[in-house]
């Protein structure tokens, strides 16, 4: 599909990378001379701008983390005086201050520039009818798909999340061909769409832009039968910049970041090492161009790994395969690993149950105690006892095999797990609380 900047997207790895350096070199600069926090933090680490002669240097500059946001709330981490900032989005965190972006106007067109990059690779053109329920507000997801839709000159109807029936008629009634929102917003729509009478064949849709939550292979199989279309994967972060930090192309093989703008690194989560290219770890960028508040060596807490292999698209940005779970959404249960992410892919493979389902954890007489609610399938599923049983000793199985920690597998009834027109709230840790 179209590749909306030739120039960038396609660059050699040789031109890139110099001006990945040159963009590095004049940021680090204005953070050091205009950033307390960074400026004192190079110091104690021994490092002055001037250090910074090769992109390998990076690794001398000390991390960003989202602690570090909420301690320098509101506008500790400026760059520029405040009268240069023009829009101001904020993440959907709910416990303690809030992680802010701040924005000037050049911040907001380099955001618009690179969510159409991202519609572009997924064949979004001018004569098509972008439909965004992410939420308008704070939220930076409706936003970006908004504004990459209007930089593509596309129609760009803001629909914001909700009122699902009304979703489904606009969607109908204006011939919508792409859907911007959360993959658990989508499926949601999906019901919705056949609850009312209707199937895939009634609507126009071809694609689908979904992000801001993990979502497995099998969701994407599942969104892509019940809409017919086909379902690719944005990422993004408020305190970066939004929805295109990367994104898939028609290939769907990892989703390129665009380096021209941002520089991606993986560490080791536990020692910060710098791991070679093809490792699994944890990411971090760090923005070259930004005006407002460049982050520097942010941890996002995401766990992927990086290629920059030449994309068969013809783009040679590095890509990230899609996140296996974050570092801070890792339950230890007894002891195991357990991601939300890997429940998810056994029930997606599951006939009998919805892709819908929420995780408690518990602590009982110092022991960790692991419920699975999941909802049984309204779709020709048998309500015999005999049958209900047998699918949830299949899924204790498989869950079991998956996890590698028994679960207490509770089937419950079609629609009682609530219905989220956002990030989906799939894990409820009672230990907090004790």
């Amino acid at each position: 599909m179209g590749i909306w900047n030739k120039k960038y997207e396609t660059m050699s790895r040789s031109e890139l990378e110099q001006v990945q350096l040159e963009r590095l070199q004049k940021t680090v600069k204005r953070v050091y001379d205009n950033v307390e926090m960074y400026r004192e933090r190079m110091d104690k680490a021994g490092v002055k701008p001037e250090d910074i002669k090769t992109l390998a240097d990076l690794a001398k500059l000390p991390f960003t983390t989202k602690d570090d946001l909420r301690d320098q709330y509101p506008f500790g981490l400026l760059a520029v005086p405040l009268d240069e900032v023009t829009e101001i989005h904020a993440s959907s965190g709910t416990t303690g201050k809030q992680v802010i972006g701040p924005m000037t106007e050049n911040d907001v067109e380099l955001w618009a520039e690179i969510a159409a990059r991202s519609l572009a690779a997924m064949g979004v053109e001018k004569n098509d009818v972008v439909h965004t329920s992410y939420g308008f507000g704070l939220f930076t997801g409706g936003f970006g798909a908004h504004y990459g839709a209007r930089k593509i000159g596309a129609v760009a109807i803001p629909m914001s999340s909700g009122n699902s029936k009304r979703q489904i008629k606009f969607m109908k009634d204006l011939g919508s061909t792409y859907l911007c929102c959360t993959p658990s917003y989508a499926m949601s729509l999906a019901e919705v769409l056949y609850d009312m009478g209707y199937t895939k064949d009634d609507i126009n849709l071809k694609g689908g832009v979904f992000g801001a939550e993990p979502w497995t292979e099998e969701m994407r199989k599942e969104i892509e039968d019940k809409l017919g279309i086909k379902a690719y994967d944005i990422y993004g972060l408020t305190e970066i910049i939004g929805p295109g930090v990367s994104y898939e192309c028609t290939e769907q093989a990892g989703m390129h970041i665009n380096e021209d703008l941002f520089i991606p690194e993986i560490i080791n989560p536990d020692t910060g090492e710098v791991l070679p290219e093809g490792s699994m770890g944890e990411l971090v960028f760090t923005c070259i161009t930004k005006e407002a508040m460049p982050l520097i060596r942010y941890r996002t807490r995401d766990l992927c790994v990086l290629t920059k292999e030449t994309c068969k698209c013809g783009r040679t940005l590095a890509r990230m395969a899609k996140p296996v779970g974050r570092t801070d959404d890792m339950l230890i249960i007894r002891g195991v690993n357990v991601f939300p992410s890997q429940i998810e892919e056994v029930l997606m493979r599951t006939d009998g149950v919805a892709p819908y389902y929420q995780i408690v954890v518990d602590r009982v007489n110092n022991k960790d105690t692991l419920d699975i609610l999941i909802e049984l399938s309204s779709f020709g599923m048998s309500d015999e006892v005999k049958d209900i049983e047998a699918l949830t000793r299949k899924l204790s199985a498989e869950l079991l095999s998956m996890l590698g920690i028994k679960a207490n597998v509770k089937l419950v009834e079609p629609k009682s797990i609530t219905r989220s027109e956002g990030k989906a709230v799939r894990v409820i840790d009672n230990r907090k609380l004790h």
